[in-house]
């Protein structure tokens, strides 16, 4: 599975998760993806979708802290769902995955948006991303 994939089942996972709730237990088992797909999978490749799942779901509070701290002029509530989702998966990955760089989070972000909300959400997800990205805003804590 590519890292595009993994992070588009953690977006449907993270989106389920703030829609309705869904316990990290059961969204880590993929139960919307097609069983003949999931058997397709080996372990080993669902491990990074796993991971960011967990990931943003363990450190919410931080990653929401950091989304409120750059939006401007806007209420956090108000953030569309998959909106939001995008931003906590891309806000955990500038986070606390230092390995892969900003510009590729950003822009893997900016791609999902696209693909997933509406028209010009990636310009939005773009600058909230950016601006997390710089200055304070990237250290966790």
């Amino acid at each position: 599975m590519t890292r595009r994939k993994g992070r588009t089942l953690a977006l449907e996972a993270l989106y389920a998760w703030e829609a309705a709730g869904t316990p990290l237990e059961e969204l880590i088992r993929f139960p919307w993806v097609e069983e003949e797909k999931l058997k397709n999978l080996d372990e080993e490749s669902l491990n990074y979708p796993r991971l960011l799942i967990a990931g943003v779901i363990e450190n919410q509070t931080i990653i929401d802290s950091k989304i409120r701290a750059a939006i401007q002029n806007w209420d956090f509530s108000r953030l569309k769902r998959v909106d939001l989702a995008i931003l906590r998966l891309s806000a955990y990955s500038l986070l606390f995955q230092k390995e892969t760089p900003p510009p590729v989070t950003i822009e893997e972000a900016i791609k999902l948006s696209q693909e997933y909300s509406g028209k010009d959400s990636y310009r939005f997800i773009n600058a909230i991303l950016d601006t997390i990205s710089h200055g304070a805003a990237l250290s966790p804590a």
